[in-house]
């Protein structure tokens, strides 16, 4: 009788890799006991409120901040690309686009992502002249001139349509394929994430809730309102977590609300 033999195949290494991270100011706890792994070719996507933590979260991974409690474990001389939420450039600095560039890598990596995110006619615009779809374009060719293994975007869509946010999550799309590299998106909507996001954390100073973004590709209001292709570049997540959300994405404190249905209060000029 013959017997095969059975391979095991282990799991893939993380790029990063989260157990039980907290992180606190001044007694203050800003992140509690956060697992989270990040892989190569994945998007993870990290939403939450005002004041949730998601940018703490993201100083953590790139090395920023170190954890109060816990540990962060990242693969040997790993390569980030970073695309901070909103730089801040001295107005009265001389500086065009292609200077801004040039400072971030070589001249082979600078030219490769000016004709990949097709941004040549921004080059002799200064950078405070840029418009914000501009800007986050030159941020992302910035991000990915370091040819990172991770790219870590921080509110990339803010303050972008819907439109513009399916263009941006289509290029995110190619450009994890071109790659290979991981993704981690942070944004402050609720419910509007990439489609090609392989799993969502809802963040509220701990990970409240997780899964996988639904396609919203074949609602047939979305499709009147955005066009086919937009509708293949964005989902909707749906929640299923221990706390609830007012109408502008924050957190309600129930407790709160509870209280004050039931008491009035005196103002001094009432």
């Amino acid at each position: 009788m013959l017997k095969t033999s059975t391979t095991l195949v282990s799991p893939p290494t993380p790029l990063v890799q989260l157990d039980h991270v907290n992180l606190s100011f001044n007694g203050n706890n800003v992140l509690r006991d956060i697992h989270l792994k990040l892989h190569a070719n994945e998007i993870v996507t990290v939403i939450g409120p005002n004041g949730a933590g998601k940018s703490s979260l993201v100083s953590l991974i790139i090395g920023l901040q170190s954890p109060s409690q816990g540990s962060i474990t990242r693969k040997k001389n790993l390569r980030i690309g970073y695309m901070p939420q909103k730089l801040a450039i001295d107005p009265q600095l001389p500086l065009s686009t292609r200077r801004f560039l040039s400072l971030c890598g070589n001249q082979s990596a600078l030219e490769h992502a000016i004709a990949r995110l097709g941004i040549e006619c921004l080059l002799k615009t200064p950078v405070q002249k840029l418009s914000g779809g501009e800007m986050q374009r030159v941020l992302l060719a910035r991000a990915i001139m370091q040819n990172p293994e991770l790219l870590v975007l921080d509110e990339p869509a803010q303050g972008v349509d819907v439109t513009g946010q399916a263009e941006l999550y289509h290029l995110l799309g190619e450009l994890r394929n071109e790659l290979g590299c991981g993704v981690l998106m942070v944004s402050h909507d609720l419910h509007i994430v990439m489609a090609q996001t392989d799993q969502v954390l809802c963040l509220n100073k701990h990970v409240c809730c997780h899964g996988a973004p639904e396609s919203v590709s074949q609602h047939p209001e979305y499709l009147q309102l955005f066009g086919r292709q937009a509708a293949k570049d964005i989902a909707i997540y749906t929640h299923n977590h221990d706390h609830q959300h007012d109408i502008h994405g924050d957190v309600i404190d129930q407790q709160s609300t509870q209280h004050h249905s039931h008491c009035t209060h005196n103002h001094p000029n009432s």
